[in-house]
């Protein structure tokens, strides 16, 4: 009886052993996946709300000198970045050193994504992976954006809004048919509303991305600053 039982705790951890191991295994290969120009699965175009990255910014270093985009002209939703993702993981840095941007392109974008920093930045970490060229990434996304529209309560909101994340992806539903909650997430922190996560194909029609809708904001109500120049 004894002889049975120590086989029978051998059997069960060997098939315990086993599963870890094909499960260890399929995440190593997921996350070793080359990361080529041009393969990946979809695209999340990110948009960030801008007051609420300029109120966090003034917070953190209230001295520091306004940029672009906490001043002067007031933003509302700018492009964070258009990202090439896999169905798990996201693939970076595809080519390093990246191709050189053209200054004229970046001063061409800075209506969408307010911050030279950043252009360059989403173009070496993101961008490079897409395939395309400097020129045919910023065009995509711009595209990109043009296929998102931005419900009228948010484009110009003059107080600002207490608002649940649900409230916020029905508004989006709303504004764009076709998308659902299975191709979006709404990104918030501690207390404010920090982005709209939309999914696309290549292209660029709505597209389900469960990994991503997991990552939805879980709390009951965020601020949404203001929209406001300084």
């Amino acid at each position: 009886m004894l002889h049975h039982r120590v086989r029978q705790a051998a059997r069960t951890a060997a098939i315990a052993f086993s599963f870890i191991l094909v499960f260890a295994v399929g995440a190593f290969a997921e996350e070793a996946r080359p990361r080529q120009p041009g393969q990946f699965d979809f695209y999340v175009l990110a948009l960030s709300w801008s007051p609420s990255y300029c109120e966090s910014t003034r917070q953190r270093a209230p001295d520091r000198k306004p940029t672009l985009q906490c001043s002067g002209r007031p933003f509302a939703f700018v492009v964070h970045g258009l990202w090439p993702q896999y169905t798990q993981g996201f693939p970076s840095y595809c080519q390093v050193p990246a191709p050189r941007v053209d200054r004229a392109l970046v001063g061409a974008m800075l209506d969408l994504m307010p911050s030279r920093r950043l252009i360059y930045y989403q173009w070496n970490r993101h961008g490079t992976c897409s395939g395309l060229t400097a020129q045919g990434y910023f065009d995509t996304l711009r595209k990109a954006r043009a296929a998102v529209t931005i419900p009228a309560d948010y484009r110009d909101p003059a107080e600002p809004l207490s608002v649940s994340p649900a409230d916020v992806a029905a508004a989006f539903i709303k504004a764009n048919p076709g998308l659902s909650t299975a191709a979006m997430a709404v990104a918030c922190n501690k207390t404010r509303l920090t982005e709209v996560r939309v999914c696309l194909g290549k292209d660029l029609s709505f597209h389900d991305c469960p990994a991503i809708a997991r990552g939805t904001c879980k709390r009951d109500k965020v601020v949404m600053p203001a929209v406001r120049g300084e």
